[in-house]
């Protein structure tokens, strides 16, 4: 019987990818369709995919599969045929990352979840059998144009900040089941509008046009492929992008700029700036937005406090991080924590 997970160190893996001569394609894809053993398809997906060599995270669930991965490029053939010949995943479509180097991913890692997306949803009637009607990059457009439309962002405050599109609403929570009945709450007395959910592959969109449909909304549509797909069409088909700045990515990049303007700020100085970086200090790793010359000043790190801590001896930097006379808080990326962390840091 084969390993079906990993056994080689990070360090190693790292190493190993770095030292590869061939390209790698960075793939995006996801499905609902229901899964009667979601552990023996996981198995079968881990030798496949294993043998090909791809890299990359994958949830697999009764309700589908989500996937970012990486795939080397002489085997891109033979991925498809592993893939279309699964019922239900035949002929879907891979996002393809614009702007990437192959070098997301190290190792292979696949695991079985409750769901794909967490979304609280604890109703049995509700079904992802009905959802939204699927939208195109050029109907994106056209119905941005239409003064009964209302676009909603199902993403997290961060990918909203350093991108979205024209007109988007922000969904003000951290978490996608909270979203949910609170994109609901903020469209009531809209039933008659144009509802357009949209998010960065189509995933979280998707699900969210369904929920809407549970709740009594009728005319209610989805980003197909999300923002990484309308980005390949506006591109393909020399259309004007309406999402203006950078997507919000869940790898290394933590980016792909789609357009030139950038419409966030550094959380330190307050200039133009969208590069998301995680905290240098071991203690936070915050995920905050930094220029390049407070890069350079803070070492990287998201405060005065943890500018301090990286420097401190490696002994009592990991004191710190066990809890031990630990004078520091617990940071998530939450917006209403984000803001007094790093005000508390400017020198």
């Amino acid at each position: 019987m084969p390993v079906l997970h990993n056994r080689v160190s990070n360090e190693e893996l790292k190493a190993r990818l770095m030292d590869e001569t061939f390209r790698r394609v960075t793939i995006s894809f996801y499905q609902y369709f229901p899964i009667v053993n979601p552990q023996e398809f996981r198995d079968v997906l881990y030798r496949s995919m294993n043998e090909l060599g791809v890299f990359g995270r994958i949830y697999v669930a009764k309700e589908g599969i989500n996937a970012q991965i990486s795939v080397p490029e002489h085997n891109m053939e033979a991925f498809r045929s592993f893939l279309y010949s699964i019922p239900h995943l035949d002929g879907l479509r891979l996002n393809i990352a614009v702007d990437d180097d192959g070098k997301s991913f190290w190792v292979l890692k696949i695991k079985v979840r409750d769901k794909i997306v967490a979304d609280g949803i604890d109703d049995p009637a509700f079904s992802m059998e009905r959802k939204g009607k699927y939208v195109n990059a050029r109907e994106m457009n056209e119905l941005l144009t239409d003064p009964n439309t209302i676009v909603i962002d199902m993403r997290n405050h961060y990918e909203y900040e350093v991108g979205h599109f024209d007109r988007a609403l922000e969904v003000p929570s951290d978490t996608f089941r909270d979203q949910l009945p609170m994109a609901v709450d903020m469209m009531r007395g809209n039933e008659d509008k144009n509802i357009i959910m949209y998010c960065t592959g189509g995933i979280r969109c998707e699900k969210a046009s369904a929920y809407m449909l549970h709740k009594g909304f009728e005319n209610v549509f989805h980003l197909e492929g999300g923002i990484i797909n309308y980005a390949k069409q506006t591109k393909e088909e020399g259309l004007d992008s309406r999402f203006i700045g950078k997507n919000f990515v869940f790898d290394n990049r933590l980016g792909e700029r789609i357009t030139e303007d950038v419409i966030a700020k550094c959380h330190q100085c307050g200039q133009p700036c969208d590069t998301h970086t995680n905290c240098a200090n071991d203690g936070c790793h915050l995920l905050f937005i930094q220029c390049p010359s407070c890069a350079a000043e803070y070492e990287g790190c998201c405060s005065k406090e943890c500018h301090e801590t990286i420097h401190l001896p490696l002994e009592r930097q990991k004191e710190l991080r066990q809890g031990t006379d630990n004078g520091q808080h617990i940071f998530n990326k939450s917006k209403a924590r984000l803001r007094p962390r790093l005000n508390e840091g400017k020198f």
